[in-house]
């Protein structure tokens, strides 16, 4: 087996403003395996919340080549590495390697059925003043259900912009870990009576605890707080739902894995994404298919997404091209 790492940048379309700044380029980690003349493709996002890099994640690929080269499982690369951007897009590879050397879909290999028609998606509303937030939600026609970025400043003037330019959609809010807990509680209500259904990670990642003592008014979601299994125990009634995201799990793997737990300790499921192309969204719509909520709008932020491509349109979000991955 040889391995071949590839650093990739992609700028964005415009700026994608969160709680925690604004991003206009994303560095992505393309890992690609070759055994007997077939390639395996996989591809990561590394993220600075998550302490780490591309440079740091190529590094940690390239000092574990040698052993990669050898010959490595799926299960042998759980062990092997923690759950990092370059272990997900190194197993994200070897996913594809195996349906590609089998001749398998990766449907087939995981047990999973694939979905005989495109899925239900969102489509992100970052953060703007109020009447740029309103005008974006206007013009994403076709889709039920906005994702709508926020922080602490103008809460609700700017759902209330966003209700005025999609009056019929349904709305998940992200915090990005920006709240505390007395403007939880100040907001929420608020937010339920706006139409929302979900609070994404309101409160930062270990400043959470008091969520055990709060009575929402709306399902709670953990991104942030929830990387792997070993979140789990501790988000159990503090959290309703979690954020699976490849690039905190390492891989499709571990995503897997997690979902089926989360599932049997009562966790509604919802897949997320980073902004990145194509080859990071398709083995992200495996998850998805096992999920209430799909945001796997990442690669059509992007000016050049790759070939064929993910298509998200209308609210739907269609099967990739095995061209493409798996």
């Amino acid at each position: 087996m040889k391995m071949t790492l590839t650093k990739d940048s992609r700028e964005l379309k415009e700026p994608f403003i969160i709680a925690r700044g604004p991003i206009t380029e994303v560095g992505l980690l393309v890992v690609e395996l070759e055994q007997d003349g077939i390639i395996g493709r996989g591809e990561s996002c590394p993220q600075e919340f998550l302490g780490q890099s591309l440079s740091g994640e190529y590094d940690r690929l390239t000092q574990a080549q040698s052993r990669i080269e050898q010959g490595i499982t799926r299960a042998e690369l759980q062990e092997l590495m923690p759950a990092c951007s370059g272990r997900n897009a190194l197993d994200c590879a070897l996913w594809d390697l195996e349906a590609k050397t089998t001749g398998q879909s990766v449907w087939q290999i995981s047990g999973l059925a694939e979905p005989a028609a495109p899925l239900e998606g969102d489509i992100t509303v970052c953060i703007g003043d109020p009447e740029w937030m309103e005008n974006k939600a206007r013009s994403f026609t076709g889709f039920s259900l906005l994702k709508i970025k926020l922080n602490r400043e103008l809460v609700m003037e700017r759902m209330r912009a966003v209700r005025a330019g999609a009056p019929d959609a349904d709305f998940i809010v992200d915090v990005n870990e920006d709240w505390t807990l007395a403007e939880l509680e100040r907001y929420a209500p608020q937010l339920k009576e706006i139409g929302v259904k979900m609070i994404e990670q309101p409160l930062k990642r270990g400043q959470d605890s008091g969520l055990i003592d709060y009575q929402s008014p709306l399902p709670l979601g953990a991104d942030e707080s929830c990387r792997d299994r070993d979140d789990l125990d501790f988000l159990v009634g503090r959290y309703d739902m979690i954020n699976i995201k490849l690039d905190k799990t390492g891989g499709l793997t571990e995503a897997l894995l997690l979902a089926k737990v989360a599932q049997a300790k009562g966790f509604g499921l919802m897949m997320g994404c980073m902004s990145a192309s194509s080859l990071s969204m398709a083995p992200g719509f495996v998850v998805a298919s096992l999920c209430k909520y799909r945001d796997l709008d990442g690669a059509s932020m992007l000016i050049h997404d790759r070939t064929p491509s993910l298509r998200l349109e209308d609210g739907l979000i269609y099967p990739y091209d095995r061209a493409l991955w798996g």
